[in-house]
C-alpha cells in the first residue's frame, strides 16, 4: 500500500477505510444492536404482510369472503401503524429521562413477546390487540436505537455510520422473505413465533453497552438541578420543563417544523409505492399479457431490484453529507425522488423500463430515509432528542397511514391508473425540499448537548 512521510515531501495515498480505525469497540456494539434492531423491525413488518391473508383465512372461517379479508386485514395493518407511532412517542420520552439502553431494553422484550403472541392468537381481536403492541415496541426500538447511536458516535464518522445502520431496513425486507420462504410450509403460526428472536439482542445489549456520555451528563446536570433547590436559573428551569413541551417553546419550535415537514414529504412520498407498487407491475405486465407464476416472478424481481437500490441509497447517504453538507444531500435525494418518481409513474406505459428504473428510484427514494437518522438528531440537543424524533416520525406516520387511501382514492379520477395515482403522492417529496430549504445546516456543528 503507498504510502511516504510528510518529511520527505511524497505525496501521502489516503487509505478509503483508515477511518474505520477511529471508531471504538463500544460504538461497534452500539452500532451492531441498533442495525440489528432495525433489521428485525423490517422483517416483522415484511412478515406481517406475507401471512395476513392465512392467518384471516383461518381466523375468520372458511365463510370468509376476499372482502371481509381486505377490511380486517386493513384494520389490523392500521392498528400496527398507529401502536408503531405511539410506542415511539412514548419510549422517546421515557427515553429521556431513563436513559437509552435501559428503554430499549424494554421495547425489544416488548416487541419480542407480542411479535411471538401474534402465532397464538384464535380471533382476529386477539391478534389485532397483539399486532398493536408488537407495533407499539418495534416504533420504540429504531426512534431509541438512533439518539444512542447519534450519541455513541459524537465523532466525525458520525454520519457515514448511521448511514450504513439505516441499511438495516432494506436487508429487512430480504431477510423476511427468507424467513418466510422456511417456515410458512409450517403454518403462519411459526412464522409469527419466529419473532421472539429479537430477545436475543438483549444479550449484546447486556455486553458493554452503556449510556453514552452525553445522555451521562444530562442526568447529572438535572440530579444537580434538583438537589440544588430554590434560586436556580430560567435556563435551569427552562432544562427541566417537559420534553414534549419544549419541543414547541421559543428555542426548537422552528426545528421542530423542519424535522416535521422532512419527515412528512419522505413518508407520503414512499408509503403509496410501498403499498401499490406491486401492484402498479402487474397490471403494466397483465397489459402485455403476462400473468400467472411468470408475473408473479417478475414483480419479486422488481421489488427486490428496488430495495438492493434503496440499500445502496442509505448507505452512501452519510458519505455525500459529510461531503457537500446535509442540507444539499437530502435536496439530492428528493429531487431524485421526484425526477425518476415521476417519470417512471406518469411516462413509462410498458414494463421494459422497469428494471432498470426501479433501482434507482430505490435509491433516491430509500436513502433519503438516513437523513432521519443523521440530520434530525443534529438539531435538537440531548435531553430532548428521543422526545423530538419521536414526535416528527410518529405525527407523519400517523399522517401518512391515510396515504394509501387517499392515493386509492385518486385511481377513479385517473380511469383507474394507479401509477398516476402513486405520482401525485410522490409530489409531496417538495415537503422535505421545504424542510431543508428553510432548515440550517448542521454539517460543521457538534451534535448539541
Amino acid at each position: 500500500m503507498e504510502h511516504s512521510s510528510a518529511a520527505d515531501g511524497a505525496t501521502v495515498a489516503v487509505r478509503p477505510l483508515s477511518w474505520l480505525r477511529d471508531v471504538t469497540p463500544y460504538q461497534w456494539r452500539v452500532f451492531l444492536v441498533v442495525w440489528l434492531g432495525w433489521i428485525l423491525d423490517s422483517t416483522d413488518f415484511g412478515l406481517f404482510s406475507f401471512v395476513l391473508r392465512p392467518a384471516l383465512a383461518e381466523l375468520l372461517g372458511p365463510q370468509a369472503s376476499l372482502a371481509d379479508i381486505g377490511r380486517i386485514g386493513g384494520v389490523l395493518s392500521m392498528v400496527g401503524l398507529l401502536g408503531w407511532a405511539v410506542g415511539g412517542f412514548i419510549f422517546g420520552i421515557i427515553a429521556d429521562y431513563v436513559g437509552r439502553v435501559r428503554t430499549l431494553a424494554v421495547s425489544i422484550v416488548v416487541f419480542s413477546i407480542f411479535t411471538g403472541l401474534q402465532g397464538l392468537a384464535y380471533s382476529p381481536l386477539q391478534l389485532g390487540i397483539y399486532r398493536c403492541l408488537a407495533g407499539v415496541g418495534a416504533g420504540a426500538e429504531i426512534i431509541v436505537g438512533i439518539p444512542l447511536l447519534a450519541e455513541a458516535l459524537a465523532g466525525q464518522h458520525r454520519a457515514k455510520i448511521t448511514g450504513v445502520m439505516m441499511t438495516g431496513s432494506a436487508f429487512g425486507s430480504l431477510l423476511g422473505a427468507s424467513v418466510y420462504g422456511l417456515l410458512a410450509p409450517f403454518g403462519w403460526r411459526y412464522v409469527f413465533i419466529a419473532g421472539v428472536a429479537p430477545a436475543l439482542l438483549l444479550f449484546l445489549l447486556r455486553r458493554g453497552v452503556v449510556e453514552p456520555d452525553q445522555f451521562a451528563a444530562v442526568r447529572e446536570r438535572r440530579s444537580r438541578i434538583r438537589q440544588a433547590g430554590e434560586g436556580i436559573s430560567e435556563a435551569d428551569l427552562d432544562f427541566l420543563r417537559f420534553a414534549p413541551a419544549q419541543l414547541f417553546g421559543r428555542k426548537l419550535i422552528f426545528n421542530t417544523i423542519v424535522g416535521l415537514l422532512f419527515c412528512l414529504g419522505t413518508l407520503l412520498s414512499i408509503w403509496t409505492s410501498l403499498i401499490w407498487l406491486p401492484t402498479i407491475q402487474s397490471l403494466l405486465l397483465e397489459s402485455e399479457g403476462i400473468r400467472g407464476t411468470q408475473a408473479i416472478a417478475i414483480v419479486s424481481r422488481g421489488m427486490q431490484l428496488w430495495g438492493i437500490g434503496g440499500i445502496f441509497g442509505y448507505a452512501s447517504f452519510g458519505f455525500i453529507a459529510d461531503r457537500i453538507g446535509r442540507r444539499a444531500t437530502i435536496a439530492f435525494y428528493n429531487v431524485g425522488t421526484l425526477a425518476v418518481g415521476l417519470y417512471l409513474y406518469f411516462a413509462v406505459d410498458q414494463y421494459a423500463p422497469y428494471p432498470y428504473l426501479l433501482p434507482v428510484f430505490g435509491y433516491f427514494v430509500f436513502g433519503v430515509f438516513s437523513g432521519h437518522a443523521i440530520y434530525l438528531p443534529e438539531l435538537f440537543p440531548t435531553h430532548v432528542r428521543a422526545t423530538a424524533l419521536s414526535f416528527c416520525n410518529g405525527t407523519g406516520r400517523i399522517i401518512t397511514s391515510f396515504g394509501p387511501l387517499v392515493a386509492g382514492l385518486l385511481v377513479a379520477p385517473f380511469g383507474g391508473n394507479f401509477s398516476k395515482a402513486a405520482g401525485v403522492m410522490t409530489c409531496f417529496a417538495l415537503l422535505s425540499l421545504l424542510a431543508v430549504a428553510i432548515g440550517r445546516e448542521t454539517r460543521e456543528d457538534t451534535l448539541p448537548q
